[in-house]
């Protein structure tokens, strides 16, 4: 089906996707932000393990995006597939729980697969300049498995990874939610980005 399939952008591209639970909260935010932010050679794209299929990013967490500069349109929820990880070089889900279902589904995904938050806290033990010179899909593609490398060392508890689920709660939730996202998403362009 084609919309199984991650839109890759030509040429030397490296390809993100990120994963929660409906495809309408998180991840299309983390997929926005991490686009917007690494530009044209990261191919971002996202989906959900229960995914709310067709459904556009939810109003709260999309005013969010536009307060941001970020067009949350057009977008339409997915469902997770194993075809979408095989594709994929890094998979970001947004809890432990998660990356366990990611795994599950294609266990060759391991090495590759971090949560947002702890793939953001390994890249901030990567000094920038020993990423190679180049686009920020060349660094990311040196990246993850020197993040792999460092994960064995570091034990961390899942509020330390995972990042909350405002789906259907208030505005200060997915405030907080957004929070995390960006905060996450800043540390690992900060290191993609300079050097």
């Amino acid at each position: 089906m084609i919309e199984d399939l991650l839109i890759s952008v030509p040429g030397d591209t490296f390809s993100v996707l990120t994963v929660c639970t409906g495809n309408v909260c998180r991840s299309p935010a983390v997929e926005r932000l991490l686009a917007t932010r690494l530009g044209p050679t990261v191919s971002v794209a996202s989906a959900g393990t229960h995914a709310l299929v067709g459904h556009p990013v939810s109003e709260p967490m999309a005013m969010l995006l536009r307060n941001r500069g970020i067009e949350d349109v057009p977008f339409r929820a997915r469902r997770l597939s194993e075809r979408m990880l095989k594709e994929a070089d890094l998979v970001l889900p947004l809890t432990r729980a998660q990356r366990s279902l990611v795994v599950d589904l294609w266990p060759a995904a391991v090495r590759r697969t971090f949560t947002l938050r702890e793939f953001a806290r390994l890249l901030d033990w990567v000094d920038p300049s020993t990423l190679p010179a180049g686009t920020p899909a060349n660094r990311l593609r040196a990246a993850v498995p020197m993040a792999a490398a460092l994960r064995a060392g570091v034990m961390t508890s899942a509020s330390e990874d995972d990042v909350i689920d405002p789906f259907r709660l208030g505005d200060e939730v997915y405030a907080a939610s957004f929070g995390q996202i960006t905060s996450a998403v800043d540390r690992i362009s900060r290191t993609l980005l300079s050097g």
